[in-house]
């Protein structure tokens, strides 16, 4: 999961790839702003599966959180 969503970021968002660790956080570390995260999510989304609630954007990061609330949420 961890290493599909570095791709993600590093291809779609031309991320550093070094900088995409579990604990990186997207707006700190990785200078994404909201817009960047946004589309971000939909393509994680789109690619695993599963749906964010718009509730739960907020508690969501790290790479590692998004990592965690998709593997719970993934539409089995």
């Amino acid at each position: 999961m961890f290493e599909e969503v570095k791709k993600i970021l590093t291809n779609e968002l031309e991320v550093e790839e070094s900088l995409v660790v579990p604990e990186a956080e997207f707006v700190n570390d990785l200078k994404l702003n909201s817009l960047e995260i946004a589309d971000f999510i939909v393509l994680c989304e789109d690619k695993f599966g599963a749906s964010v609630e718009d509730a739960d954007i907020n508690s969501i990061l790290t790479v590692g959180d998004l990592c965690d609330y998709i593997a719970n949420h993934v539409k089995k």
